[in-house]
């Protein structure tokens, strides 16, 4: 086996120049792949965590259709017949908080306004929450600057803007005071407890939350809520059990992979798109390693038979090239490791302000050690299938053949 290293290694240096940008090649590829791995996932895993912990695991609400069978007698002894509210919200809060995996359940009253200050006005998603019920059906007093979810129960004229919402009618501090107005004209003058920071632009720029009892006495919806949250122990289970749930409702049982299935759906083509660049960056480099195993076979004809003549067998031949193919590969992905580390310590240095589906202050970089091993092991596969066919053609050489040809 040592004769065959030393051969490889003598024909890995031979042709410098053809070498290093073969396993420059690589190195990008590599370094493309980690970087572009990190950027991607590290976005997709803030906002789908942002989302779990902001949003409800599973919710029940009315649903959308009128067309439910008013002869169907639900579990808990009552019937659908409102499509605007869910009748028995308590009795169905107790029954499903029965099973072993949900681990907190809350009410809301979902409800569409105008908050205004002065002559700035916003039109606003207003959520009517229990903040006691609230604190263990969701984590949203984490998302809150000053943490101050109980106050509500205490400051039943207070509310909770989305950081955004409060942006654009130029609040910036508690005990501001603002004028809430429903869709029936009511108006309720109200001050500022907190403020909602979730990260996500699409609902700190709609979201506003109030006591639950505030909003239902200004709708005159004594009593009533239109959504039930839920949070669950496995929120990977959560559309698994919504099924399950759906079973024991007509209201709709509605899981939050469910909910954001549009996002979900754009990021497995974003992943794509990722993966068929990094994928092209491969294939080309690639065929660097081809073309230089490929030209070195070619000029090494007379050399590749003297060392048959000397006693190295066909598949000393193979394993000669491909190791050759593999050491440049190796030698690629090292780098394309440093380059791919110093790449993602860089943006993690870098601070701007990143306005979209999410607000950060710096890249968001997801920094697995598997981005590392899957653009390792992509580097040698290619590497690899590059060597195959150069390989098979030096151990296929007949020395007879050569030495009458020269």
């Amino acid at each position: 086996m040592r004769h065959v290293l030393f051969v490889a290694f003598k024909l890995l240096f031979e042709r410098k120049r053809q070498t290093i940008i073969s396993i420059i090649g690589v190195s990008i590829g590599v370094c493309a792949y980690i970087v572009m791995s990190s950027l991607m996932f590290g976005f997709q895993k803030f906002f789908i965590q942002q989302v779990i912990d902001i949003e409800p695991h599973i919710k029940v609400k009315p649903k959308e259709s009128t067309n439910q069978n008013p002869h169907k007698e639900l579990i808990l002894g009552y019937k659908s017949e409102d499509k605007d509210k869910i009748m028995g919200w308590q009795d169905l809060i107790e029954n499903f908080s029965k099973h072993e995996e949900i681990k907190g359940a809350a009410p809301h009253l979902l409800a569409r306004g105008i908050l205004k200050q002065g002559i700035k006005e916003k039109p606003v998603s207003i959520v009517g929450i229990d903040p006691a019920r609230e604190a263990q059906a969701s984590v949203i007093e984490r998302f809150l600057r000053y943490k101050n979810l109980r106050e509500l129960e205490s400051n039943r004229l207070g509310v909770i803007p989305g950081i955004l919402v409060a942006k654009s009618l130029g609040v910036n501090k508690k005990g501001e005071t603002l004028l809430l107005v429903l869709p029936d004209g009511q108006t309720l003058d109200t001050k500022v407890v907190d403020f909602f920071d979730s990260g996500i632009t699409n609902l700190d720029e709609v979201r506003v939350y109030i006591h639950i009892k505030t909003l239902q006495g200004i709708l005159n919806k004594h009593g009533q809520a239109n959504e039930i949250v839920f949070k669950i122990k496995d929120v990977n289970r959560a559309e698994r059990l919504a099924r399950e749930l759906q079973q024991r409702t007509t209201y709709e049982v509605e899981s939050w992979q469910k909910a954001y299935k549009n996002f979900l759906s754009i990021f497995k083509i974003q992943n794509t798109i990722t993966f068929m660049i990094v994928f092209a960056i491969l294939v080309v480099s690639s065929f660097g390693i081809f073309n230089i195993i490929m030209m070195t076979v070619l000029e090494k004809k007379r050399d590749t038979a003297i060392l048959m003549a000397l006693g190295f067998t066909p598949r000393d031949i193979m394993l000669t090239f491909l190791l050759k193919g593999l050491f440049i590969g190796a030698l690629g992905s090292m780098i394309g490791v440093i380059l791919g580390y110093g790449m993602q310590e860089y943006l993690e240095t870098i601070r701007l302000d990143v306005e979209g589906l999410i607000r950060s202050k710096g890249f968001v970089l997801d920094r697995s050690i598997a981005h590392y091993i899957y653009g390792i092991v992509f580097s040698f596969f290619f590497s690899l299938i590059a060597s195959i066919y150069p390989a098979y053609r030096a151990s296929s050489l007949n020395p007879v053949d050569i030495f009458r040809s020269q």
